[in-house]
């Protein structure tokens, strides 16, 4: 029984934060850590403290705001990627987000934030005319 229990352990490995272009889709990374299933864990995404995206026994619910927008990439979960793709960014999807997963007794969380890609300078050449 010990033996299983310490299988079962994991750890969720993410980045400090990633950039996006609004109306890009980005992906926001969630891994655990070594490589395990994580199709029968129940995996919650928050931003600030609210739960937008919750996947539990294969059923999906999505906050107000966010449906249609995000998901999990299902054919992953086998090895371990529980990352969020999040469509449509908006500048109101900028903050951090958590995500969390639960396997038994165990429970895990990690931060990701998400911010607005700043792109090279698009600004309009002044041309100065000599009169």
């Amino acid at each position: 029984m010990a033996e299983s229990r310490v299988h079962n352990q994991f750890k969720l490995t993410s980045e400090d934060h990633v950039r996006a272009n609004v109306g890009e889709e980005v992906t926001l990374p969630c891994h655990l850590s070594p490589d395990t299933s994580a199709v029968a864990t129940t995996i919650r995404w928050f931003k600030g403290t609210e739960c937008i995206y919750l996947y539990k026994n294969g059923q999906l619910t999505e906050r107000s705001g966010y449906e249609g927008r995000v998901s999990l990439i299902t054919q992953e979960l086998e090895r371990g990627n529980v990352s969020l793709r999040l469509r449509d960014f908006r500048r109101s999807d900028r903050g951090v987000y958590i995500c969390q997963v639960i396997h038994g007794e165990q429970k895990e969380e990690a931060a990701v934030g998400l911010r607005v890609r700043r792109g090279n300078c698009s600004r309009t050449p002044v041309m100065f005319l000599n009169t």
